[in-house]
């Protein structure tokens, strides 16, 4: 029996639909008897809706009905704390619904006939509001005295702080030899996935409400859209067709309540499909962060302070804000060990669109500033910065900034030998041709490391089904998993370790996915945790699958759960704890060059090395390496969210520039690092954030060996590095 398929770069199994056209989007789903429906946005960042009047709407031709807060059950959800309305306005049962806190709240929803007929009666629909100031900045918005955007959720805008308490940092920083402080600002990313938000809802066969949409965890969904709606979850059903996308951006709900909403009221099919512009202005962006650092590291090259503050932009509603700094929290030190840390983080209201998950979820911000103090320490030292990360690196026994011992094993000094042997990276080894007339070239090098799965305390776990039909032999393998294929590869991963631990051609797999009604829970398609959560599952259901073949039980079907490690929460004074249990890590290493005329920076090349445990499918590891370089390039070069007092002026994605391949670097080599996990399935980890993390300290720690200047903030445009290099003001 063929035994082959871990390790082996097997196609995609979805490839040919997606290249044909053949697949279906949400946006492609139809129904006969079908209606459309248009959401209302505010377009204002803060105010009180005093009154809607939908009886023009209502009278226009084609419309079936119009929805308002008062036709919400339960006007109320959220992923973390239910704090958003489903629809902003009066005659809502819970107080303060009744406030627009991001131009992106949704007051009303139509439906209609057809399309136009809904967007022209949208256009009837009139409201009055009661503009309030806008809180913008989250440094105001901390203060004790601002307005309190949330009244019924505290006496502050602070909705998230956390503490780490290490050691004695100021006796250690008397201690130290060399300090370094920084301010450093990082930006508002839009995820800019193809498939805007969509989705199709109906009454199902046996009289559920079904839900056709794309997410990131089937089950959540089902359980915020049936809190919304008030309803059992088993009356909820979520299914996926395919996604374009995700990045983080679909883990929190869009259309999915107010389509439910008006498929149960209506007892008819109802699709809707947000314009680009809706989907810019009407989901959540990577956290906007203030950061601020003093380090301190004695003349042998030891680091021995850190001291850090982290100030989340949190936006209008808390989203994953929560958990999102709560990982900026333990990445802050970067994979150092250092035996004296405070830190304090904060995620902040404002009347900013959401913060929201995006591939790295809090690490990239906070490495930013990790890596570039170290960058910063090793030219005040004298040290090649490869060289002073080895003697700080985590090792297998050190501990955490939340005092406690990495789990093993740990593997950053291998990806910083695999990324410095790879670029050839010398100490003195910079480039001959450093200027060519207003051209200068540098280097830079970074690192990172990442949570793999869910933390702080929460009962990590995934299930799975296997069938094995056949007379005799095995024909057919049918694997169930409601886990979500954003574009990563993951239903290929999964018939590639059902077929190798039954032993047969993964042509026989069958996979019935996403659909919380056939399905159980198998968490998000977040956290890295995909392959390395689903891979245990599918692994345990067909191996209790095979024994039963083998005890010639026919069909054989097995179901099973994994269950990992267990970790603990934060303490709340001193951040002590056991957050995760597994970390992946990465070092990379860049060449740049600088037009010191132009300010433009050209990326050249980018090594980047990345442990992830074992390679499953090692032409996909490779494709998500590429891609996360590519996102986080432009990150770091170019994409900038422009907003003017919570209104955004950048809603299209003409005036949002994303890269091109013009733009990306010229070259990508990827290093498969290789240190399996002990619990991971066959060794793997989870590796679809790691490549993201140190792109752009890498890129600044170049532009300054290029230029002699540190530039604190990104996007590196033009703009910003001649004003660096003082050629403008």
């Amino acid at each position: 029996m063929p035994k082959e398929s871990i390790g082996t770069s097997h196609t995609r199994i979805d490839a040919l639909g997606k290249v044909t056209g053949e697949t279906e989007y949400s946006g492609d789903r139809n129904l006969p008897g079908m209606l459309f429906m248009k959401t209302l946005m505010a377009e204002r960042p803060h105010a009180r809706v005093r009154a809607i009047r939908i009886d023009k709407a209502l009278a226009a031709p084609g419309v079936a009905a119009v929805y308002t807060a008062r036709d919400v059950p339960v006007n109320e959800y959220g992923l973390q704390i239910p704090d958003q309305p489903v629809l902003c306005g009066p005659g809502a049962s819970k107080p303060y619904t009744d406030i627009v806190r991001f131009v992106g709240d949704q007051v009303a929803a139509v439906v209609a006939e057809t399309e136009s007929q809904a967007a022209k009666a949208m256009k009837l629909i009139e409201v009055d509001y009661e503009d309030l100031p806008p809180l913008t900045d989250p440094i105001t918005a901390m203060q004790p005295d601002a307005p309190r955007l949330h009244p019924d959720r505290g006496d502050s805008n602070v909705c998230v702080h956390y503490k780490i308490r290490k050691g004695n940092v100021d006796e250690a920083f008397a201690k130290a030899d060399v300090i370094v402080e920084g301010e450093y600002h990082t930006p508002v990313q839009e995820h800019a996935y193809l498939q805007p938000e969509a989705g199709l809802a109906y009454i199902d066969e046996e009289g559920r409400i079904a839900v056709e949409s794309a997410g990131q965890w089937t089950h959540a969904d089902r359980k915020s859209i049936a809190h919304a709606l008030d309803v059992p979850e088993e009356q909820i059903r979520v299914i996926y067709p395919a996604i374009g996308g995700a990045f983080g951006g679909r883990e929190d709900l869009s259309v999915q309540i107010v389509l439910a909403l008006a498929a149960m009221k209506l007892k008819r099919p109802v699709k809707i499909v947000w314009s680009r512009r809706e989907s810019i202005i009407g989901h959540g962006k990577r956290h906007a962060v203030i950061l601020r650092a003093k380090w301190g590291a004695t003349n042998d090259g030891k680091l021995v302070a850190v001291q850090n503050e982290i100030i989340g932009d949190g936006g209008a509603y808390m989203y994953t804000t929560n958990k999102v700094l709560g990982n900026s929290t333990i990445t802050s030190t970067g994979p150092y060990a250092v035996q004296n840390v405070k830190t304090d983080v904060y995620g902040v209201y404002t009347n900013n669109i959401p913060g929201a998950a995006f591939r790295g979820f809090g690490a990239p911000q906070a490495l930013f500033m990790a890596e570039s103090q170290m960058n910063k320490l090793a030219e005040k030292l004298g040290m090649d910065p490869v060289e002073f990360r080895l003697k700080n690196a985590l090792r297998d026994g050190d501990t955490l900034d939340v005092g406690t011992p990495a789990p093993t094993p740990v593997s950053i000094v291998q990806c910083i030998e695999a990324a410095r042997d790879s670029y050839k990276w010398k100490k003195q080894g910079k480039s001959k041709a450093k200027k060519q007339g207003a051209i200068v070239k540098g280097r830079g090098f970074a690192a990172g490391f990442k949570n793999v799965g869910f933390s702080f305390g929460y009962k990590e776990n995934c299930w799975a089904k296997v069938e094995i039909h056949g007379n005799g032999n095995i024909e057919r393998v049918v694997l169930h998993h409601a886990g979500a294929e954003v574009g990563q590869g993951f239903h290929t991963v999964m018939v590639q370790m059902a077929a190798h631990v039954i032993g047969v051609p993964t042509k026989i797999v069958e996979l019935r996915t996403s659909d919380s009604a056939m399905q159980g829970n198998p968490g998000s398609a977040s956290a890295s945790r995909l392959t390395f959560m689903a891979g245990n599952s599918v692994k345990g259901a067909a191996e209790a699958a095979l024994a039963k073949w083998k005890a010639e039980e026919r069909p054989a079907i097995a179901e099973f759960s994994y269950f990992a490690p267990p970790t603990t929460p934060m303490d709340k004074e001193t951040g002590y704890s056991m957050p995760n249990f597994q970390y992946a890590y990465v070092a990379q290493a860049v060449d740049v060059e600088v037009d010191i005329e132009t300010g433009h920076v050209r990326v050249k090349r980018v090594i980047s090395a990345d442990d992830v445990g074992t390679a499953i499918n090692p032409d996909l590891v490779v494709a998500q390496i590429e891609g996360a370089v590519i996102q986080a390039h432009g990150y770091a070069m170019m994409e900038e969210f422009k907003t003017k007092d919570g209104r955004v002026l950048t809603d299209q994605l003409s005036t949002y520039l994303l890269p091109t391949i013009w733009d990306i670097p010229e070259k990508v080599e990827s290093v498969l690092v290789e240190v399996p996990d002990p619990n991971g399935p066959w060794g793997a980890r989870g590796m679809g954030e790691l490549p993201y993390l140190p792109v752009a300290p890498a890129i600044a720690a170049a532009i300054h060996d290029a230029t002699g200047v540190w530039i604190n903030e990104f996007p590196f445009t033009p703009e910003r590095v001649l004003r660096a290099l003082g050629k403008i003001k």
